[in-house]
């Protein structure tokens, strides 16, 4: 499976949980896919191509990468791993951009997509939708 299956992975995943579509929202980047929450309006994702160069990674030509809020502690922990990368055009400390070329694995990805939303969401309704556990609890560690 190619990156853009990810993608498409990624974009299926939060129609089915969380309702939300995607949203093209610039003429100029057709490709940019935000996804939000339909009642606060805040974005918890947003999937794009980048230049490789634009997001320090050696070659050339462009990679798929997701933006996903995360606890600032949580972020500098995974900007230290394989596949994370301070986020591209968005706050550096409260968000990190993610490879989708399988580099991390899908399930990680859809953990942290699952973060991104409980963060994102209005706090009347925080800890209501999906999992809250923190992934180290996710993954049998307390």
């Amino acid at each position: 499976m190619g990156e853009m299956d990810l993608r498409a992975e990624i974009l299926a995943y939060g129609k089915e949980k969380y309702h939300s579509e995607a949203e093209y929202l610039w003429a100029d980047t057709p490709d940019a896919a935000v996804l939000r929450h339909n009642d606060n309006r805040k974005w918890y994702a947003l999937v794009m191509k980048v230049e490789r160069a634009r997001m320090g990674i050696p070659g050339e030509g462009v990679v798929d990468v997701l933006n996903i809020k995360c606890d600032p502690d949580m972020g500098t922990m995974l900007r230290g791993m394989d596949g994370f990368y301070p986020a591209y055009h968005m706050n550096k400390t409260k968000w990190i951009s993610v490879l989708l070329d399988r580099t991390v694995k899908k399930d990680m990805i859809l953990d942290l997509l699952d973060a991104s939303f409980a963060l994102t969401a209005p706090k009347k309704t925080r800890g209501k939708s999906g999992d809250n556990r923190s992934l180290t609890e996710k993954n049998g560690k307390k």
